[in-house]
């Protein structure tokens, strides 16, 4: 006797399983068991020329949108982006319903969703991040901000940055992950694919040599190819590889005389034909200048229109029909712009896993953002072991940066309206890229929870008389500074205000002070002998405040290292003065990057510059010793192998690095490079044997000639260590001359 349930069961997924077979023979696209590009092709092949141009075209501000001539966007454009675009959200593209494409949300951006006046979690900032040099932080960070863009109706993030930290003034320094290639590769490569695993698009931006904010849209960035390809271009290259991002939003700026989305050297030589891009590169809002140049030149998707002073124009169907019938575009073109908008919408799960807003679980979020901080802040310095601090501090001053209220976030297009929204409302600036935005996670609220037998007294610091007095009768001293960046501006190193001398004031008090900085970035830090602990939390995210008391208090021991070098003064900079900073936007200028690959600590070591703080630094509540360093040819890699102990008292982790000199022949651009890393979780007493590979790019100089990596045989210096100035064990390996080609086989 047949079950009629289950029969029932049976023959409604027989039916189902029938329904997809018959629409996969109609609709082959659709097709699971073909592979992306074969059913991004097959899509292409069903549409007609406007259904392409749709791809093609992405919008924001319907309101705006609304005004612009019929001529240049259709009514049914208009009425469609009215109708779907999600209201303070970055842009839109329409879908092709017929054939079961969806239509692209696009939000901003790593650290967070970014939609006007929609509450999200906060990450920390992508450099605060960087600093736990561990992949797996991002890689989380990356799952979390991506659930939540899904449940907000999202599926193309506008993240991650890999834009290198040349230019330590850059107001979007705080959006990066550094001034290494190998740590951006690995870190931002970590958060585009926990986001991409989420059946979402993610971006690598700002592609390429965005490198300052002052002039953004109009300065020219000039650079050898060797030398672009050894830095800049490598921390995308190895981001590519590890990520695979379906999209690459290209800059703003000029590249050697050629703007960046219309640049053949930048997307068609090296991103699609040597790298072997299979996505699309969309614009960055604002940074379209041409209709045909841009097509022909690698820009396959005009993005933002009407925002940023986008010509009209180059986003008119008519326009790109124009260009058609005259030749100047092919259609061919045409037909690849549109396959590579629509590939990564298959291969990475977009179409079959369509987005659908739904709850999202903020505690769950705010852990992934508290573990994420309390990973990344690094303790800077530590004499006489002031922190953690001892059971003996029951009288615990805390003094300014808003403390009592909570963590400050950086500015622009990666700014995330917070749960329970703005802390501090009313600072300057309140426009663009403002507001300044404070995350409600109080760090004076927190260390009261975490230390409940001290009594915690806050004052703002505006008085400095008034702090000094609260400092001198205390048990110990926590000064908060704070140094707003954002996008489309640039800062001084120096610390805003007179939050300087409120420090040289409190240390002066009390000599137990201890300084937690809020920052985008590196900073001078004229107080820094005096002060016996300081603190980096950078932009430290949602739960911020916890984090800090946490590490503070011992709860939790420090474990970040520094992802950028911290100068001692501005005459260790490679350029004394930013071109067009503080001046009008729109001025023509250009810069010549001649310190070339030598970014950060390389560029300290080829000046023999000591930095305030060095690229990697980092203390901890226990210590290290790392040893038995060895060396070997593995295929194309060199393999790396180390033992690291825990040899304090408490549990803790360190990152350690591994550094590679070459003999002068090979031609590098500084003494020595960034080989590898692994983070490092130990026990008391405890030790690991530890296995690095060293890509064989970082071993190598890119030559022009023969567009080819050359290896130069010799013998190769390896060192190991817990920053770039702190290197504990060394050894040597012999290298045969190798050259490899810069194209991938893919």
């Amino acid at each position: 006797m047949k079950h009629p349930i289950r029969s029932g069961l049976l023959a409604t997924a027989l039916l189902a399983f029938a329904s997809s077979a018959a629409l996969a023979q109609i609709q082959p696209w659709m097709d699971t068991s073909k592979s992306p590009e074969e059913r991004a092709a097959a899509a292409v092949s069903a549409m007609t020329l406007d259904e392409k141009l749709g791809l093609v075209m992405g919008y924001t501000d319907p309101e705006q949108l609304v005004k612009e001539p019929d001529e240049v966007v259709s009514a049914q454009i208009k009425a469609d982006v009215v109708a779907h675009h999600i209201k303070g959200s970055a842009g839109y593209i329409a879908g092709v319903p017929r054939l079961g494409i969806p239509a692209q949300w696009q939000t901003d951006a790593s650290i967070g969703v970014r939609v006007a006046g929609m509450e999200r979690t906060a990450l920390p900032s992508s450099l605060a991040t960087a600093a736990s040099f561990d992949p797996k932080v991002t890689e989380m960070g990356g799952i979390m901000i991506a659930n939540e863009a899904r449940a907000s109706g999202f599926n193309v993030f506008l993240a991650g940055g890999g834009n290198l930290a040349r230019e330590p003034r850059n107001g979007r320094n705080f959006e990066y992950t550094g001034e290494d290639p190998v740590l951006t590769g690995e870190m931002t490569g970590g958060l585009i694919r926990g986001i991409q695993s989420r059946h979402m698009v993610s971006t690598m931006k700002h592609w390429a040599v965005n490198d300052q904010e002052s002039q953004r849209t109009t300065v020219d960035a000039r650079i050898s190819k060797p030398a672009m390809r050894q830095s800049d271009l490598l921390a995308f290259e190895l981001i590519y590889d590890l990520s695979s991002p379906g999209s690459a939003m290209c800059a703003y700026n000029l590249v050697n005389g050629d703007w960046a989305c219309e640049n053949d050297y930048l997307n068609n030589q090296v991103l699609k034909q040597d790298w072997g891009f299979k996505g699309y590169v969309m614009s960055d809002w604002g940074a379209v200048h041409s209709s045909s140049k841009a097509a022909n030149n690698g820009l396959d998707q005009f993005t933002g229109y009407p925002c940023c002073g986008h010509h009209g124009a180059f986003f008119s169907a008519k326009t790109l029909k124009a260009d058609i019938a005259s030749g100047a575009i092919a259609m061919s073109r045409i037909d690849d712009m549109a396959q590579r908008i629509l590939w990564p919408l298959f291969a990475k799960g977009v179409v079959d896993d369509p987005a659908k807003v739904g709850p999202i679980d903020f505690n769950a979020s705010a852990a992934v953002a508290q573990t994420a901080a309390e990973q990344s802040l690094v303790l800077l310095k530590n004499e006489n072991d002031l922190l953690p601090l001892a059971a003996s501090a029951k009288t615990i001053a805390m003094i300014g940066g808003h403390a009592d209220k909570g963590v400050i976030q950086g500015g622009g297009s990666s700014g995330v309206t917070p749960i329970g929204g703005n802390a501090v409302v009313g600072l300057e600036p309140k426009t663009w890229p403002g507001p300044v935005v404070y995350i409600p996670s109080s760090p004076v609220a927190a260390m009261k929870t975490v230390k409940p037998d001290a009594t915690v007294t806050y004052i703002s610091g505006d008085n400095i008389k008034q702090a000094a007095a609260l400092a001198k009768k205390s048990d110990v001293a926590i000064v908060f500074v704070t140094q707003w960046m954002g996008e489309g501006i640039d800062n001084p190193l120096e610390l805003p205000g007179n939050q300087d001398a409120l420090v040289a004031a409190v240390v002066k008090a009390n000599p137990k002070t201890i300084v937690v900085v809020e920052s985008g970035g590196a900073i001078l830090m004229p107080w820094a002998n005096q002060v016996p602990a300081i603190l980096e939390a950078f932009y430290p995210g949602s739960r911020g405040g916890a984090a800090i008391a946490n590490i503070l208090t011992g709860k939790v021991n420090p474990s970040g290292h520094l992802p950028i070098s911290f100068p001692a003064s501005n005459a260790q900079l490679a350029h004394a003065e930013i071109p067009g900073f503080h001046k009008p936007d729109g001025i023509k200028v250009s810069i010549s990057y001649d310190e070339g690959a030598a970014i950060g600590y390389k560029w300290y070591d080829v000046k023999g510059f000591k930095p305030l703080f060095a690229f990697g630094h980092g203390l901890s509540y226990t210590q290290f010793n790392l040893t038995n360093l060895k060396a070997e040819l593995a295929g194309s890699d060199v393999k790396v192998n180390f033992s690291v102990k825990n040899t304090g008292k408490v549990s803790g982790a360190t990152a350690a690095q591994v550094y590679v000199s070459a003999e002068p022949a090979a031609g590098w651009e500084a003494p020595k490079r960034l080989g590898g890393f692994a983070k490092v979780k130990l026990e008391p007493g405890a030790s690991k044997t530890v296995e690095v590979k060293i890509d064989p790019r970082l071993l190598a100089t890119y030559d022009e000639a023969t567009n080819s990596w050359v290896i130069k045989a010799g013998t190769y210096h390896l060192s190991l260590g817990e920053a770039s100035d702190r290197l504990s064990t060394a050894t040597d390996i012999q290298l045969p001359e190798t050259r490899f080609s810069a194209v991938h086989a893919r």
